[in-house]
């Protein structure tokens, strides 16, 4: 529970990318708001979705007769990372989440992240799959080889264990004047490296493999994730400080 008044209570916008997850997104956004419940925060999310044939932009429109879900709709397919910058410029929140459509984020964390940032004073937190306590559950052995790989050839960058990580957390004003590249999908990855923040936080929960629809992972993303490291090879960022 967070010990703040209803003055001090931040907003917080959960930015959500979409591509066919029509099936997913009502009992993601469901979960979300039942987990958030008990607290008073003025919470909103913000489906980004690319024109997903499935219909999930009309899932969002009917979700949210009933809940504060903001559809933001775009043309066609542009990348995870573009969205996600899109949702931060439709989001109304002091704090912005980011977390993937397909149920493999579990929310039951999300009070504890928004609590690590609103009371412990953190800038960014994130859901982590490799601190203690973390785990994936029902990945093929060829998808964890290519997770462990991608997080060890980012461990220059960065001191965030789970650098790879889809779920995070963190205040808008961590990107003031800071140039983000929205190449590729691993959009906290690039937060992680040039976001102008001084404590962070991860905080562990269980990954789990989509049940419905298909992976957005391919080879081309590979590609665009090697791409992104190098050009980290000169950028230079002041110190941050793990809480």
């Amino acid at each position: 529970m967070i010990l703040l008044s209803e003055k001090e209570l931040p907003s917080v916008s959960i930015i959500v990318p979409t591509y066919n997850e029509k099936d997913n997104l009502p009992e993601l956004v469901k979960n979300i708001f039942s987990v958030l419940k008990k607290d008073k925060f003025d919470v909103e999310i913000v489906v980004v979705d690319d024109n997903s044939p499935d219909g999930t932009g009309d899932a969002a429109r009917e979700l949210a007769k009933n809940y504060s879900v903001q559809l933001v709709s775009r043309p066609e397919k542009s990348g995870l990372s573009s969205a996600v910058m899109d949702g931060i410029k439709n989001a109304k929140g002091d704090i912005i989440g980011v977390m993937d459509g397909d149920l493999s984020h579990d929310p039951v964390i999300i009070p504890k992240m928004i609590d690590a940032i609103a009371r412990q004073k953190n800038q960014l937190v994130v859901g982590s799959r490799y601190i203690k306590g973390g785990k994936i559950e029902n990945w093929p052995l060829s998808r964890r080889i290519i997770s462990w790989v991608a997080v060890i050839i980012a461990f220059p960058f960065t001191g965030v264990k789970d650098r790879t990580s889809g779920y995070f957390f963190f205040k808008r004003d961590i990107l003031d004047g800071v140039t983000i590249d929205p190449m590729g999908f691993k959009i906290g990855l690039e937060i992680m490296v040039k976001g102008n923040y001084k404590r962070w936080k991860e905080i562990p929960y269980t990954f789990k493999n989509r049940a419905r629809g298909n992976s957005k992972m391919n080879f081309d993303e590979i590609k665009h994730y090697l791409t992104q490291l190098r050009s980290y090879i000169f950028y230079k960022k002041q110190l941050t400080v793990k809480d």
